[in-house]
């Protein structure tokens, strides 16, 4: 079996600075924290390569410089804005989207909260037909707008600046007395004992809000997120009826099933 430490340097020998970047972060959410030396040769390049690296990460909040290396950025009130989000674990995004697709039914109505990972889920959804969906993330919204086969309800209130979102009592008047099939969720962080979590306590009122009209609600959610807890919780574990996820430990896995939380592994 060849190994995989070995494998992985193969394949990014060569990187580019922003690929590199990338794979840092990758390293990170799956090690917790990584050394100069061991980057540096990991991707065939000079320490002082992985120090300016590691510096310009730090100054957008990826990450956390310590001496000789990085550690993860795991403060309950840090959230790194959207364009940062959408280089994370893009891949692993891409297939929770495609999984979560096989729950919506042509004729759905549904809820697709603010996210990076639910705006992979709405770029499939030319795949239904005359599927009506809620949201407040202007970006997901503008890439319905061409799909002939499905309906837009933008839900106004204010706009919460670097994550192309609304936030707000605002969102509460357009929806009042709706009721949609599914509600597709995002999140910071999830745990079977904090259930979904966000770092901004007027967007964790919004999220409920998508909750509360939806019979069914639906967390998507990328490993790195797993065990993660940040400040507001919006969803309690023992009221998410399915996670839709990249991968999780025995441990995680046990947890969440004792919390009667379906799960569904996207491969």
């Amino acid at each position: 079996m060849t190994d995989r430490k070995t494998t992985e340097s193969d394949e990014i020998q060569g990187m580019f600075a922003e690929e590199r970047k990338n794979k840092i972060l990758e390293l990170i959410s799956r090690e917790k924290k990584v050394t100069v030396a061991q980057l540096s040769a990991l991707f065939s390049v000079t320490g002082a390569t992985i120090r300016t690296d590691l510096r310009d990460m730090e100054s957008t909040g990826l990450l956390t410089r310590t001496h000789g290396g990085a550690i993860e950025r795991t403060k309950t009130g840090f959230e790194p804005d959207s364009r940062e989000k959408e280089v994370q674990n893009l891949q692993a995004k891409q297939r929770i989207g495609l999984a979560a697709l096989d729950l919506i039914e042509d004729g759905d109505t549904i809820v697709l909260d603010t996210g990076t990972t639910t705006l992979e889920l709405a770029r499939c959804l030319n795949r239904r037909k005359n599927v009506t969906v809620v949201t407040n993330d202007i970006v997901i919204a503008q890439v319905l707008e061409d799909m002939q086969s499905v309906n837009v309800l933008f839900m106004g209130g204010l706009l919460r600046k670097g994550f192309h979102c609304t936030i707000g009592v605002q969102g509460r008047v357009i929806t009042e007395g709706l009721t949609v099939d599914k509600a597709f969720m995002g999140a910071n962080g999830f745990s079977a004992a904090k259930g979904a979590t966000t770092p901004d306590v007027q967007h964790a009122e919004t999220k409920k809000l998508m909750i509360a009209m939806s019979a069914k609600t639906i967390l998507l959610c990328d490993r790195t997120k797993l065990g993660r807890v940040s400040l507001a919780q919006f969803l309690p574990s023992d009221q998410l009826d399915v996670l839709v996820t990249d991968g999780m430990d025995e441990k995680e896995r046990e947890q969440i099933e004792r919390a009667g939380v379906e799960m569904i592994v996207a491969v």
